[in-house]
């Protein structure tokens, strides 16, 4: 399903990571997915809750869990620069969808990273 928010189909997503060569871009293309599919699901689902945005945020931070494992078998992982830069991509999401009032820590609640 196409991205149809113009704000977030124009985002470039994590490009911190990409300009930083301690992450590799085959990982930060997985990282991506993770936040597109977001986006996905928050534009399928009609009459979106703030709760039922933290159900979705809760399972794209699910997925970032694992994919730090990944991170760490390229040599990387999901430090301290990376985790602000994620947890900003969240923010972002909430906010090109209309949750102002969005938790940051909520959002990416769960996370082990």
């Amino acid at each position: 399903m196409p991205i149809t928010n113009q704000q977030v189909a124009g985002h470039a997503f994590l490009q911190q990571m990409y300009d930083d060569p301690y992450f590799p871009d085959h990982v930060v293309d997985h990282g991506k997915a993770i936040l597109l599919q977001l986006c996905e699901r928050v534009e399928a689902r009609q009459h979106l809750d703030l709760e039922a945005l933290y159900a979705l945020t809760q399972a794209a931070t699910e997925e970032f869990n694992l994919l730090d494992r990944a991170f760490v078998a390229a040599g990387s992982g999901i430090e301290t620069a990376a985790r602000e830069w994620i947890c900003d991509e969240f923010c972002f999401v909430a906010s090109a969808y209309g949750f102002m009032d969005a938790d940051a820590d909520e959002l990416t609640a769960g996370r082990d990273w």
